[in-house]
């Protein structure tokens, strides 16, 4: 394995985990690089370099960083958030991933990347929900916040240092398995 596509993998799996937390912050992220020449991405993923998909993508991010600091709104925003994460999560990875044949390449993105972002999503909205459940939604906006630092730090590090960003999202995914084993309900033995 070159070097390249190392970095190209890692990459996309920070970025699907970044889209786990905010859906559009990577692909926003994403656009930039591929406008500023900071990243080269595969051939049919040019346009979103394009000033319509920065525009787009920016004013989709904001829009959706301030609605998860709405109590209650950050909660239905979930609801259509974790299939988005899931795609999202795909794209990157496709987008970013080179030199491999397209099975393997779509392969890894359903997987790797739309896995990663579905696990981190789904964590997240539990998290919310119990949030919203122990403080009536009051800490939700400081939840959200958190989010969207993580999903900022997680996609820089991936732009700028990817396999520090996979090392990264290796210790988000144990968080995020601590936390689901915290919340889920515990059986109880007879």
């Amino acid at each position: 394995m070159s070097q390249e596509l190392i970095a190209s993998l890692f990459l996309g799996i920070g970025l699907a985990a970044s889209a786990g937390f905010r859906v559009f912050l990577p692909l926003f992220a994403l656009s930039l690089a591929s406008n500023y020449g900071i990243l080269e991405l595969n051939e049919s993923w040019d346009w979103i370099g394009s000033t319509a998909a920065i525009t787009t993508l920016g004013i989709a991010t904001v829009a959706e960083v301030f609605a998860y600091l709405i109590p209650w709104v950050d909660n239905a925003l979930d609801s259509i958030a974790i299939p988005l994460a899931a795609i999202a999560g795909t794209a990157v990875m496709v987008a970013t991933v080179s030199d491999l044949d397209p099975v393997i390449t779509w392969s890894l993105a359903i997987i790797a990347g739309g896995g990663t972002a579905t696990a981190i999503k789904g964590a997240n909205a539990a998290g919310r929900l119990t949030s919203t459940a122990t403080t009536g939604g009051l800490a939700n906006p400081v939840v959200g916040a958190v989010e969207t630092g993580a999903a900022a730090t997680v996609s820089l590090a991936s732009l700028f240092m990817p396999v520090i960003a996979g090392i990264l999202v290796v210790f988000i995914l144990f968080f995020v398995f601590f936390i689901y084993r915290k919340l889920r309900p515990r059986r109880k033995t007879a």
